[in-house]
């Protein structure tokens, strides 16, 4: 017998925001998506740039980054060296 799979987009839903009027995810959410580091997501994507579209993914300023953070709960304990990119 088949068995009925419901998807559940809140699953996701805390992982996607609107940036410049598109849907995107924060690198380190995808990364956590895919099982792997940032920053090995972050080198997969720059070593294969001829694989995705121009625009593909871009770097957060660090008022839009203040900004996205200010809405997202997260732990004071730690915190990142670089803005992330949006992909």
């Amino acid at each position: 017998m088949f068995e009925l799979f419901l998807w559940q987009p809140t699953l996701l839903d805390h992982s996607i925001y609107i940036i410049r009027e598109q849907r995107v995810m924060l690198d380190e959410d995808l990364a956590k998506l895919y099982g792997v580091e940032t920053k090995v997501l972050n080198q997969a994507i720059r070593r294969n740039k001829d694989r995705f579209p121009e625009g593909f993914m871009f770097k957060l300023s660090v008022t839009k980054y203040k900004n996205l953070k200010s809405q997202i709960v997260t732990s004071s304990f730690g915190g990142r060296r670089y803005m992330p990119f949006v992909i």
